[in-house]
């Protein structure tokens, strides 16, 4: 590709052969013949190297595991180099992959600029090129909160502030978020948008007073025009944090600057939260994720299979998976990563039975997963009454405590949201599981006789 140098540098081939040693001695032979080595180069241009890869799976896998470690090498040997594009080699010759911002932007690069990595590196988090609105599967169960992210995405200003989105692990949380920043990026590359963990920005924080750089950081966050913070349940408890957070909070609302936050509960059922600062989490509009259904499961996983360019799995083998995998979209979106990586790598066809045997671990799990009316069958017959009285409204101790202790459980064991569980208990509010969840792990704490007895049934249910 490139010419010899007559003036002792390196030519872009000669940087090119050492940047491919050092991805071997980093990661390793077997990773670096199934992934690296297949990597062709295609051009030096303004700053950016092209690279080609044989098909689009082995794109997305190389861009969502190794980029930015082979962005970082490349640079280190050439530091005009400040980022990297993979295209997919076609017939007429190598393909731009379609970007996940918007159809203007570039895609597939690690890092635009030494300025954005760092400011990227130290403030915020990165961005997963997978997680667009586009490859957002919409069902029943998350239409709302998709139609409000798209709502926030498109504003030029804060339609509601904030907006705060919850539910389960794995449920699509953090790729709303995502998307929604890419959408902002896309449609204004001038808009400010900082992404991160509630558990980085503790960790900012304290570093910043550590250093005393405190007033730098309040100027960084509270300057943005878009704030996104994942999983905020983590700072609960943690004094200091939370106030900074507060006052972070309030001066944004009031520049009408975009907040957008996640956590695994409504505000009102965040532990260890400040009361003022529930309060705030609630003024905008909560939207709650539920688990899937079948139907949304499958087609996440035919979105999915589309994503990977793979057109090897059998319909039979996605019904499958979406009807044994159902707690968890993480969990089934690895499933079918498993299946198209190993008919990709061993070259063998995907049919039932070997999906069978590749995921046995992943669905003995799934298999192992409790009902909540196992659960309540378990404590009824322990405490010695009647199935009917964990949905009646008697609230005697003899009846109350049991369905307690189910519904601690059902919250222990069961994917189930609150208010899932509390449906499933009569239709009570999700708050009356919530206080039922507090009273028994404070009667665990205090009754050593009444712990094992719940010790127990969760091990005969597990079992």
């Amino acid at each position: 590709m490139a010419e010899n140098r007559s003036d002792g540098a390196l030519s872009v081939d000669q940087q090119w052969s050492r940047v491919r040693g050092s991805l071997r001695s980093e990661f390793g032979e077997a990773a670096y013949k199934s992934w690296l080595q297949p990597l062709k180069l295609a051009s030096l241009r303004d700053g950016e190297v092209t690279m080609s890869a044989p098909t689009r799976f082995m794109r997305e896998w190389v861009m969502s595991r190794y980029a930015d470690r082979i962005r970082a090498i490349w640079h280190g040997e050439n530091p005009a180099i400040r980022s990297i594009a993979i295209a997919v080699h076609g017939g007429s010759g190598p393909r731009a992959a379609p970007s996940p911002a918007s159809e203007q932007q570039p895609a597939w690069r690690a890092a635009a600029s030494p300025k954005a990595a760092d400011d990227d590196r130290y403030f915020g988090g990165a961005l997963d090129l997978r997680f667009t609105f586009k490859n957002f599967v919409v069902g029943k169960s998350n239409e709302f909160t998709y139609a409000a992210a798209r709502r926030v995405a498109e504003a030029d200003a804060a339609p509601f502030n904030p907006l705060f989105i919850y539910g389960g692990v794995g449920l699509g949380k953090t790729h709303l978020m995502h998307a929604i920043a890419w959408h902002i990026r896309g449609r204004d590359p001038n808009r400010r948008v900082i992404y991160l963990s509630a558990e980085k920005f503790m960790y900012q924080f304290i570093r910043a007073l550590r250093y005393q750089h405190t007033m730098a950081f309040k100027e960084q966050f509270r300057s943005v025009d878009v704030l996104m913070i994942d999983d905020v349940q983590f700072i609960g408890g943690k004094g200091s944090t939370q106030e900074e957070f507060f006052h972070t909070f309030n001066a944004l609302v009031d520049q009408n600057r975009q907040l957008i936050i996640t956590a695994d509960r409504s505000p009102s059922d965040l532990d260890g939260m400040e009361e003022r600062l529930r309060s705030r989490l609630g003024w905008g509009l909560v939207a709650d994720i539920h688990p899937t259904d079948y139907e949304l499961r499958l087609g996440i996983l035919q979105s999915k299979l589309e994503q990977l360019g793979a057109g090897n799995v059998p319909e039979r083998v996605l019904e499958f998976l979406a009807h044994k995998i159902a707690s968890n979209v993480r969990e089934l979106e690895g499933a079918l990563n498993r299946v198209v990586a190993y008919a990709t790598l061993v070259g063998r066809p995907v049919t039932l039975e070997t999906t069978q045997e590749l995921l046995q671990d992943l669905l003995r799990a799934n298999d192992r997963r409790v009902t909540i009316e196992e659960i309540q069958k378990r404590v009824a017959a322990h405490f010695n009454i009647r199935i009917t009285d964990m949905h009646s409204a008697r609230r005697a101790r003899a009846v109350a405590r049991p369905r307690q202790v189910a519904m601690y459980l059902a919250k222990q064991l069961t994917p189930r949201s609150l208010p899932e569980i509390g449906r499933k208990f009569g239709g009570r509010d999700h708050t009356t599981v919530m206080h039922a969840v507090r009273k028994i792990e404070q009667l665990c704490e205090t009754d050593a006789s009444f712990a094992e007895d719940v010790e127990l049934m969760r091990r005969m249910l597990e079992g």
